[in-house]
């Protein structure tokens, strides 16, 4: 008898002791370490303040988008190669999510060409790929700081490349920025050859949903 109470306190004890933690995403990109006595705290970037207009003429900043979950991309409406493949299945990842996420997320796609990339341009193309008008802009600003904004902030690489089509460079990877500003995540879908990275949009579909969740508990 003594030994089925023993049995079962144990039990117990490592059925309460093991908390189940609620999965989470690392930090990404630059950051600085703050020394204090006590223990040192490591402070990571956030996406710095921006100015573009969006596919109806309005200027839009990072404060418009405040509190809200990114997922983001760079592209030009005129890309021959991967921009189309990135719009499709960024299109896919929003049809992933229910209308009650989608109120805590915002899509954006920021042209690396400006100088072609006029509002109507982008109106355009977001009709030709159906993209939703429901938070979902398509900015267009300067091009040096948009490319700046991707490559130093962002963590995907955009820019002017003579030899490419179309002129210009781009990854094909999406970035997943929390409502503070910070960047949590980068998914590499579209490749070079044209293809998609199954697991890689697999994994971005589902680092959103923990995202989300740490979003709402953190209300």
């Amino acid at each position: 008898m003594i030994k089925n109470v023993v049995l079962v306190s144990f039990i117990s004890l490592l059925f309460f002791g093991c908390e189940v933690k609620e999965p989470s995403l690392p930090y990404l990109g630059k950051y600085d370490v703050l020394y204090r006595k006590g223990g040192n705290d490591t402070i990571y970037q956030k996406i710095p303040d921006f100015s573009y207009l969006n596919q109806d003429s309005l200027t839009v900043t990072r404060k418009t988008y405040q509190g809200k979950i990114w997922v983001a991309e760079f592209f030009f409406t005129s890309c021959p190669t991967i921009c189309p493949i990135m719009a499709k299945q960024l299109l896919r990842c929003y049809h992933a999510f229910p209308p009650k996420v989608h109120e805590d997320l915002q899509f954006l796609s920021f042209s690396i060409d400006p100088s072609n990339d006029s509002p109507s341009k982008l109106r355009k193309y977001r009709e030709i790929y159906h993209l939703p008008s429901k938070n979902w802009d398509l900015l267009t600003g300067n091009e040096a700081e948009t490319h700046r904004l991707g490559i130093d902030y962002f963590m995907v690489f955009a820019g002017k490349d003579a030899l490419s089509s179309g002129g210009y460079a781009h990854s094909g990877a999406f970035t997943l920025v929390d409502g503070q500003g910070y960047v949590r995540g980068v998914y590499p879908v579209t490749n070079f050859d044209m293809s998609v990275n199954e697991q890689e949009f697999a994994r971005m579909v589902k680092e959103i949903k923990i995202l989300h969740n740490e979003h709402l508990n953190s209300r």
